[in-house]
Order: C-alpha cells, then structure tokens, then sequence
C-alpha cells in the first residue's frame, strides 16, 4: 500500500474514532441514569416523555404480552413494538448495537440475568414492588427481576399419538417425532433437558441425563429437527413437543378458537420438571430508559402479574388471581413433582457448554 493512502485511512479512522467517541459520550450520558433514584411520578413523566419502548422477546403471544402492552399504552400512552427472539440473541444484539441501540427492554430466561450483569447490558431498576418479590428472583440492585416462571410440560396432538405421553418414559416407547427446539440458544428447550435429567437422577450440575435420554430419541430417529414453532403445531407437523405450561395451554386454546375439533393434550412429566423464571433485562444502552422501566413497573404490578397469569403464566409475586384465571390452568397435582432450579450458579455452568454437548451428544446420532 502506497504511504499517502495509509495518511489517508490513518486520518480517515482518526475521525471515525473521534466520531465514534462523541457518540458513546452522547449514550453514556443518557444511560447512566440511576432509575432506582426517580421517584415513580417522576419516572411516568419521563417515560412519557420517551413515549414509545422496543422491546425483544416479548412478542404478543408470549404469556400474554399482548395484554400487557395494551394496558401500558392505555394507561400510559406509550407505544410498543417487538421483534421476536431467543435469549442469547436478545443479548447478542444489545452487545452488538450499544450506543446505537434500537430496542429498550428484553424477556430472557432465568440463567442469562446474571449474563446480562456480567456483560454490562443491563440497566437496574427495583420496582416499586421491590419487597414483595422473592430473594431468590431479584438481582440485589434490581438488574434483573423475574416476572414470571413456566414449568417444562408435554404438548401432544392427541390426533397424531395413539396414546397420550404422560412421561417421560412414556414418550420413550411410542413411535412419534418429539420437538424440543433449539438447545444451543433457547432457555426453553435446555430447560426441557434439564426435566429430563433430573427425571433420571441428574442435577443442574449432571446434565448427561438428560442428553442420554435425548440421544435414544435421536438415535431412534424420533427427534423432530425442524423449527419448532405455531404454525408447525397448528398444521399437524408435530407429533409431542416440549414447552413452558404457559406455552402449551396458550397454543393449545389458540387452537381450539380456530378449529374446534382440535385435540391437544398437556401434562407435566410424571417422574419430575423444572420450573424456573423468565426476566426482564433493560438494555444499558436504550435511548427510551424511563419507558423501559415503566414497563418493567407496570410488569410487576397487580394489573401486569394478573395479566401474565391469563397468559397461564406463573405471577413472581403473590396476587389474588380472579376465578377465571384460576380455572385456565392446569390442576395442582400435576406439579407434584415439578421443582424451582435449586443451584443457579451450576445451572449457569452448565447451560455454557450445553449447547456443544447437544450438538456432540444428540444431533450427531440423529436419523
């Protein structure tokens, strides 16, 4: 290279940086504020003032999400608009994006909130429901909080199955597809090894269970590999699925609207399942930080956490849910055997390198 052209690219990226600089100085100053500071009348005033939130991950279909964006922007006046995606991509793209973010706020599972704080993407904000959520669903300065929590179940097209899974031994000796979606990206799907490790004596730290168990569906040739998603579901092309109860019992009456006949069938494994929570994460670097943590107030209202359970999710915090909210869910007995995750910090570990095992352990066998 010629050295006037390397004096003209060393100038051309002196300004570049300069640039850049002038804009991270520009973000930084709007995401530094201390939201746990504002009192709540304050912080109405500035949302509205933001007047709209992005959000990832928490699409209407979602735990009701639906409803809950309605009410912010009837109360509020706030608009809201979603794009759908895993997790790992939520946090990918605030990482990517920073000081040119485009979205404010992001639902991701229970193991990424610690993630988030460690990758310094997340803007805390406490709530004024602070105290009446549990220890164990709450970061100390209010990075993340935890909404709302599912329990791994068993959606089966009972049209498909000669006789309905109630287990997951049952799901071994049938001869249908079983979905479980992506591993290497999404909290559902490694929550559903999870299930089926601790149904076979595993741990948050032993997960070899649970990929033992994936690996004879792969091998007999039963893993349903495509995309795991409502569409698939309502066509018929998915035998058994595993998904949050909130996700199944919402498929399954969103089914039924349409055709009547339908025939779909939940229960939570017999032997044992995991429950464990989802999370609101607002992004270090929105622009829109006041809406965003509007939204994560008004999530954690009475009015947001009954708003969660008509989507068949279970409140974080302890609400008096209606009658007819109470009657959308599944029967108590059924979670017997299903129990919160009891060592984050392993699970953590262990969802690191899940997605390699999954890829090592169980795809490679599958026909």
């Amino acid at each position: 290279m010629k050295r006037k052209h390397k004096v003209k690219l060393l100038a051309a990226g002196l300004v570049a940086v300069l640039l850049l600089s002038g804009c991270s100085t520009a973000g930084e100053s709007k995401n530094q504020v201390d939201l746990n500071s504002l009192p709540l009348e304050e912080l109405v005033a500035k949302a509205k003032e933001d007047g709209e939130v992005n959000s990832v991950g928490m699409p209407d279909t979602w735990a009701n999400w639906g409803e809950t964006w309605k009410g912010i922007t009837k109360e509020y006046g706030i608009k809201h608009t979603d794009t759908d995606m895993s997790s790992a991509e939520e946090l990918a793209l605030f990482e990517s994006e920073k000081n040119n973010a485009t979205k404010d706020i992001g639902d991701v599972g229970q193991s990424f909130g610690p993630i988030a704080v460690d990758k310094g993407l997340a803007l805390p904000y406490k709530t004024s429901y602070w105290d009446s959520i549990p220890d164990w669903a709450k970061d100390e300065d209010g990075h993340w909080i935890i909404a709302y929590y599912g329990t791994i179940s068993i959606f089966c097209n009972a049209d498909l199955v000669k006789t309905v899974p109630q287990s997951f031994d049952d799901i071994l000796k049938g001869d249908y597809k079983v979905s479980v979606g992506d591993v290497a990206k999404a909290t559902q799907s490694q929550n559903a090894v999870l299930a089926a490790a601790i149904a076979y004596g595993g741990s948050e730290s032993n997960i070899q269970p649970g990929l033992d168990y994936f690996r004879k569906l792969a091998e007999q040739g039963r893993l349903d590999l495509g995309e795991q998603n409502l569409t698939r579901m309502e066509k018929g092309e998915i035998a058994v699925a595993f998904l949050w109860d909130y996700n199944s019992l919402n498929y399954r009456d969103q089914f039924k609207k349409a055709n009547p006949q339908a025939n779909f069938v939940i229960n939570i494994p017999a032997e044992a399942s995991i429950q464990s929570g989802y999370t609101t994460i607002i992004n270090r670097y929105s622009t829109r930080p006041y809406a965003a943590a509007l939204a994560r107030e008004y999530i954690l209202s009475d009015a947001g956490q009954i708003n969660l359970a008509r989507g068949y999710a279970k409140p974080v915090r302890d609400v008096e849910l209606p009658a007819d909210v109470k009657s959308m869910l599944l029967a108590e007995a059924q979670y017997t055997n299903a129990r919160l995750i009891s060592d984050q910090n392993a699970w953590d570990t262990t969802t690191k390198t899940l997605g390699e095992q999954w890829q090592e352990q169980v795809l490679a066998y599958a026909k």
